[in-house]
């Protein structure tokens, strides 16, 4: 199945289902009125969203109206928890190589994550207000999956079965607070604005064998003011989902609805280019002996679309935000 949430003027949407080809999409409010509202129930509501979706691809469905993704709210424009990874190490060993730094203890075998802001996430084409361009503005481009429950103690198993939707994202980032916090040892806080969704959630049978590995087995393709900036491949992660939701689930249970995000895409191969301006700008201070790359500047756009291995456009949709400065 394939979800989305309109704006209604509430905090959490308006639940829809979105046709498999997003031309069209279907209120189910008799069955849940948002999306948090289905994640909790959704044992219970599941079998009756299912056949709506069948409904809505067959033509069958009534009370059908146009997608527009413009109208778009994040999936969950709340979530109880927004746990972020960094599941790719080619992005920390770039990190680790261009500043030399000390390795950080265990990375190759226990994932490193932080806890986000969860309370407002921006919809996909929500202009991004932010205080400062000397705050090192950059982009994203990640893959997360939103769970179900899961125990404490879960195995990575046990935990990738908890999987109920996956979508794409784009964690705004403020390079030059992030050093400073980083060193207090208490996390990133104010380096990490919004996070923002592309507009469409999917269950994990929506990407077929793109979905494989506990891993989206896609291409994240980045522009950035309308130029290529990247497109790396999501099967490239070191850690699974199943094992980083184990990993945030080893000392609490998970409520339904919690977000658990990749981190930065990244590539060994130079050629998939990047999915953030950081890593572009280690790899030319490697590479070329210096950085060239700035960051981003007030009226700058930053475009996000999974695509799969064959060039179909992904199922997401498209994240596409300018970003302005705050008043």
């Amino acid at each position: 199945m394939k979800f989305a949430t309109l704006r209604d003027g509430t905090p959490d949407g308006a639940l829809v289902l979105v046709a498999r080809d997003a031309r069209s999409a279907l209120p189910v409010p008799r069955i849940a009125t948002t999306l948090i509202d289905a994640m909790a129930r959704w044992d219970e509501v599941y079998p009756a969203l299912a056949a709506h979706y069948q409904a809505l691809n067959e033509g069958r469905a009534e009370g059908v109206i146009p997608f527009d993704a413009q109208q778009c709210m994040a999936p969950l424009p709340r979530a109880p928890q927004w746990l972020d990874a960094s599941a790719f190490l080619n992005h920390g060993r770039l990190m680790e190589e261009a500043f030399k730094t000390a390795p950080i203890p265990n990375f190759d075998t226990v994932p490193v994550m932080y806890q986000g802001a969860s309370d407002d996430f921006l919809g996909p084409y929500q202009d991004v207000p932010l205080r400062s361009e000397q705050e090192g503005i950059d982009f994203e481009g990640e893959f997360g999956v939103v769970v179900g429950p899961v125990a404490m103690g879960a195995t990575p198993e046990e935990a990738l079965r908890a999987v109920r939707l996956v979508v794409q994202l784009n964690d705004w980032s403020l390079r030059a607070l992030g050093p400073h916090e980083m060193k207090t040892g208490f996390g990133f806080l104010q380096a990490k604005p919004s996070t923002a969704f592309a507009p469409i959630a999917v269950t994990p049978d929506e990407l077929g064998d793109a979905w494989r590995d506990g891993r989206v087995q896609m291409h994240l393709h980045v522009q950035w003011n309308g130029t290529r900036f990247g497109q790396p491949h999501g099967g490239e992660m070191n850690f699974s989902f199943g094992q980083l939701i184990a990993h945030a689930a080893h000392s609490r249970r998970l409520t339904a609805g919690c977000i658990i995000g990749s981190g930065t895409v990244s590539n060994v191969a130079r050629a998939a280019g990047s999915a953030c301006i950081a890593e572009r700008r280690v790899i030319e201070k490697i590479d070329q002996g210096e950085i060239r790359t700035g960051f981003m500047h007030f009226g700058d756009t930053v475009r996000m679309q999974a695509c799969y291995e064959d060039g179909r456009e992904g199922p997401f949709g498209v994240v596409q935000q300018r970003v302005v400065q705050a008043p």
